[in-house]
């Protein structure tokens, strides 16, 4: 059976302010959808609240993963679940190496599903990890490393895969990965999402700029202006953003809601 998150007429506020008004979204396994819009549309604030940050207030509508309804889960149950959210600004956590880091992530997942679990095993998990930095071209003495502790902007989002790879989950959110990095860093982190596409991942890429997408492929593209999705279609439109900008769909919406 194909997990699949779906959101319902989303309405979210921050403060009492209304950001997210009326977002609806359907992301399947295999699939890659891109969300796009300028600063201050909402699109972080839908990536939060998908992963349940407590400052995003949810006033109407639904998410529903793998048929339960998310919005009556904490974080860590929705992680548990099979839903991962790869951050803007990851945060540094003193004292914990990467390794003992996604090891006890591994064992929290597997545990939820069986309490019985006694968890991975080192060696196994040691040769799991070895497979998975392989394959994103992570240097062998990451591991060992305190989890965003002085790396680099580029480190820290092949972290973020390194979690995405290790973790497994249904459904990505990254939430505007390409923040920050220069092109190398860019390839990079994309050639690792790439290497973890498939037909048991689906993937919601968060960004503002076409760059992303020439590595990373979607098959469907969402425009998000003011709290809305407002444009969704093809590959092609995130190529009419690169040439015209954000102008001509704001014009666009803004004419069809003066006509309503």
């Amino acid at each position: 059976m194909t997990s699949a998150l779906e959101i319902r007429n989303l309405h979210v506020s921050v403060e009492n302010k209304p950001i997210l008004k009326g977002v609806s979204l359907l992301v399947k396994q295999g699939e890659v959808h891109a969300l796009m819009g300028p600063n201050g549309t909402g699109k972080s604030t839908l990536a939060y609240t998908l992963m349940g940050h407590p400052s995003y207030e949810v006033t109407a509508g639904q998410i529903i993963f793998k048929g339960i309804d998310l919005l009556e889960l904490e974080a860590d149950e929705r992680a548990r679940l099979g839903l991962f959210l790869a951050f803007q600004y990851p945060v540094a956590i003193p004292g914990v190496s990467v390794a003992n880091f996604l090891r006890t992530a591994i064992n929290a997942r597997r545990r939820a599903e069986n309490p019985a679990d006694k968890g991975i095993s080192i060696p196994e998990f040691r040769k799991m990890l070895k497979s998975k930095m392989d394959l994103l071209k992570v240097p062998n003495d990451f591991a060992g490393r305190y989890l965003n502790e002085g790396f680099s902007g580029g480190e820290k989002k092949r972290a973020e895969i390194l979690q995405l790879a290790t973790l497994e989950p249904e459904i990505a959110v990254l939430d505007e990965t390409d923040s920050g990095l220069d092109i190398d860093a860019l390839r990079i982190v994309a050639e690792g999402v790439n290497a973890l596409t498939g037909p048991k991942m689906g993937t919601l890429v968060i960004t503002h700029y076409q760059r992303l997408l020439n590595y990373i492929k979607p098959q469907i593209v969402h425009i998000m202006l003011d709290g809305r999705i407002v444009e969704t279609g093809g590959p092609d439109l995130a190529l009419h953003l690169e040439e015209r900008g954000y102008d001509w769909v704001r014009e666009k919406h803004e004419e069809g809601a003066n006509g309503r």
